[in-house]
């Protein structure tokens, strides 16, 4: 058998940087085959500038999948579901190099542990199988345009666990630097875009129902049409949920994810840069849907008071059970004034819907605080490597002097 100097020699070099990959696309695709398509376990070595590449490309898919997404929603409140509509084939463009990659994880071993590899796999596995289930909920359901169906809560599930594997899988094997800070930052943005989805469907419907009963809808009418011979008025499909329900899940579950971000990351302004960005991408979005005649929405500017709140509590220690009630008044405090200016979806500022709302993400921020000090926790942290210990028992040389391997 070869030893593996040798072979390590017939790997041609990898590209210096991205633009330098590009532009030799077949010096790109041999360095990458004969480099990282070999069998391995999870933990094996990797390299800075090949988990660099791999990490990349995580981040163009879940681009590509958090594009599709943005003008999938507005799309389904002027056109009719399809299948095969451009948000769809965009969506499904990125949750095609998803597949690729966790292919490539679980073959090869490379930049993920154990625990990271599992994650993707059964992030991708909850969401394929999720796919067919929609498809046949909309079929049975007809229009069913709500972002809260159970056939979508299933994909978002399936999103966020590949994601929280992507994310454990950079933070354990990426060096510490400007590098792996941004790309955390990255991954950490899709984890909470893919959090707060869910309410775009009001935070486009206002405005929809709005144009509607002001006599400029920017629906079609034979989407009108067929939302009527379902039974649903122009409110129940714009406005499907109670209007308790936005403010709760902007709270539970979008400022749940930025305590956790802001945790894991450790950078002082994490929340907020995640939410800045998040919410100058939906202005650009925005921009070019009203540009091409697709329905607008109104922003949730109100996350970003939640997120400079969550900063400024765990940048000085405050527990959850403090910091949590007053960062849920700062937020129904900025929300009255985005209601009043018209600019915010129906909230519900009954002080039992608040009441909940407090409750319940007091208690949430508080098991996280608990969860993160305990030595349970502490051990998950350490990465399972069975690839790292065979690559080290490889390496030892056998009675006669020749590797193991």
């Amino acid at each position: 058998m070869p030893h593996p100097a040798a072979r390590a020699r017939a790997v041609p070099p990898a590209p210096g940087s991205l633009a330098a990959g590009l532009r030799h696309p077949v010096a790109l695709l041999r360095w990458l085959w004969s480099a990282h398509t070999t069998p391995g376990q999870p933990g094996r070595p990797t390299g800075q500038t090949e988990l660099r590449w791999i990490y990349t490309a995580w981040l163009g898919a879940f681009l590509l999948k958090m594009l599709g997404s943005s003008w999938d929603v507005s799309w389904h409140f002027r056109w009719l579901r399809d299948d095969l509509a451009p948000p769809h084939l965009l969506n499904s463009a990125g949750t095609a190099v998803v597949v690729a990659l966790v292919v490539f994880h679980s073959y090869t071993g490379h930049g993920v542990d154990r625990r990271a590899l599992h994650l993707l796999q059964w992030g991708i596995g909850t969401f394929l199988i999720a796919v067919p289930i929609d498809i046949v909920n909309h079929r049975i359901n007809g229009l069913d345009i709500t972002s809260w169906s159970p056939s979508h809560a299933l994909l978002y599930l399936g999103t966020a666990i590949m994601l929280a594997g992507a994310i454990r899988g950079w933070w354990l094997y990426a060096a510490p630097g400007r590098t792996r800070d941004l790309v955390s930052l990255g991954l950490w943005l899709f984890f909470v875009e893919n959090a707060v989805f869910p309410n775009q469907h009001q935070e486009y419907g206002v405005l929809s129902l709005r144009a509607y009963e002001a006599g400029a809808t920017t629906a079609e009418p034979q989407l009108l049409d067929f939302a009527a011979a379902q039974g649903q008025t122009p409110t129940m499909f714009m406005l499907p949920v109670p209007p308790w329900v936005h403010p709760a899940w902007l709270v539970c579950a979008g400022l749940l994810s930025l305590v956790v971000a802001r945790k894991v990351v450790g950078l002082r302004w994490t929340a907020s840069v995640v939410v800045g960005t998040y919410l100058a991408y939906r202005a650009v979005v925005w921009l070019g849907l009203v540009a091409l005649d697709f329905p607008p929405s109104v922003l949730p500017f109100v996350l970003l008071v939640g997120a400079v709140c969550v900063d400024l509590a765990v940048t000085h220690r405050l527990p959850g059970w403090s910091a949590a009630p007053a960062t849920v008044a700062a937020v129904y405090a900025a929300a009255w004034v985005q209601d009043a200016a018209g600019l915010l979806p129906p909230w519900d500022f009954s002080w039992w819907s608040v009441a909940l709302v407090l409750v319940g993400f007091t208690a949430l921020w508080t098991a996280v605080d608990l969860v993160t000090r305990s030595s349970s926790f502490a051990a998950w942290r350490r990465p399972v490597e069975p690839g790292r210990a065979a690559d080290v028992l490889a390496a030892v040389p056998d009675a006669g002097g020749a590797s193991s391997r």
